[in-house]
């Protein structure tokens, strides 16, 4: 055990990722001071994960600090935003030294893939449970919202759907026809990928986006309600992980549509820019994929793999 948070903070999180310029004050005062580059914006974004909720209680701790980072960096990515700082609030239900150097050691070898700075944060005792606040930059009036799709404008996905899904289907036991979990499945649940290459250079040309985090069913009903508009989504282009091919077709489009963590981008863009996709996956060493079109009106149809229109019943994931 560790005797005191002020030794926690500071042996594993003092001067952990270094500074830059920017970061004026970082840990060990009251608050971070920081100096915002010229001609950008800031994007903030904030997530809590719970154990027993948003990781299983015996989910290695380098995978939950790794994860607890990249879902908020994958924010920043469907904002088209460079992250550069972040806070990092734990609650533990004890001091255990390997604990805390297992998780710091996940949390920071990401931070130290995208040069994010550890600015702040705070420790307290109680059920297990992370809280990041991740701020980034983007030059002034370039951001990407939910609010921007127009009827016509492709909709798109990255890479493939339901991986980490599947992962978690098995290890509750939902689907116990695997003999043991694929290695992707189980590395995209505990190590989501965030986007960033992608939403950079989607940035002046995308006119909506969102992160997949609570699965496609649910996160492009947002931007359908933000922009007042309908879509027509094709099964049949929609990129499923292809360890899902053998489910049977209500279990596959319960965990590659309905369910959350996939963490990709869902993107509006118009077709004047179509034949950019090419130079994105490019730029990004991701896949993208048309799989619909924004239309008038606010309906979501969902078309059959023959092309006609089809019911799908799941709701995506919901925390209450």
């Amino acid at each position: 055990m560790v005797s005191s948070e002020f030794e926690i903070i500071e042996h594993f999180f003092k001067n952990a990722t270094g500074s830059n310029s920017s970061v004026i004050c970082g840990i060990g005062d009251d608050a971070a001071i920081v100096s915002s580059p010229a001609g950008q914006q800031l994007a903030i974004s904030t997530d809590t994960l719970v154990s027993g909720v948003h990781f299983l209680s015996d989910t290695d701790p380098y995978d939950v600090g790794y994860k607890s980072l990249a879902v908020n960096v994958s924010d920043m990515a469907a904002m088209a935003a460079d992250p550069l700082w972040v806070t990092l609030s734990l609650t533990l239900p004890d001091s255990n030294r390997d604990w805390i150097e297992r998780f710091t050691a996940g949390f920071l070898e990401l931070a130290t893939m995208f040069n994010i700075n550890l600015i702040g944060g705070d420790l307290s005792q109680g059920p297990l449970s992370v809280t990041v606040q991740i701020i980034g930059t983007v030059p002034d009036g370039t951001a990407l919202t939910r609010s921007g799709a127009k009827p016509g404008d492709g909709i798109y996905v990255t890479d493939c759907l339901g991986k980490a899904a599947l992962a978690l289907a098995i290890l509750k036991e939902e689907i116990k026809q695997f003999a043991k979990i694929p290695e992707p499945c189980l590395a995209r649940l505990h190590r989501p990928v965030p986007r960033i290459e992608t939403g950079i250079a989607i940035r002046n040309i995308a006119s909506a986006a969102i992160d997949i985090s609570d699965g496609l069913i649910s996160d492009i009903q947002h931007i359908l309600n933000s922009s007042s508009v309908g879509a027509e989504i094709e099964l049949a282009r929609i990129p499923v992980c292809p360890e899902s091919n053998d489910l049977l077709d209500e279990m596959k489009w319960k965990i590659c549509l309905g369910s959350g963590d996939d963490y990709e981008l869902c993107f509006t863009m118009p077709d004047a820019y179509a034949d950019a996709v090419t130079d994105i996956e490019q730029k990004s060493d991701c896949s993208v994929s048309r799989i619909g079109t924004i239309t008038e009106g606010k309906k979501l149809i969902w078309l059959s793999v023959d092309g006609k229109p089809c019911t799908v019943s799941h709701t995506g994931y919901r925390h209450f």
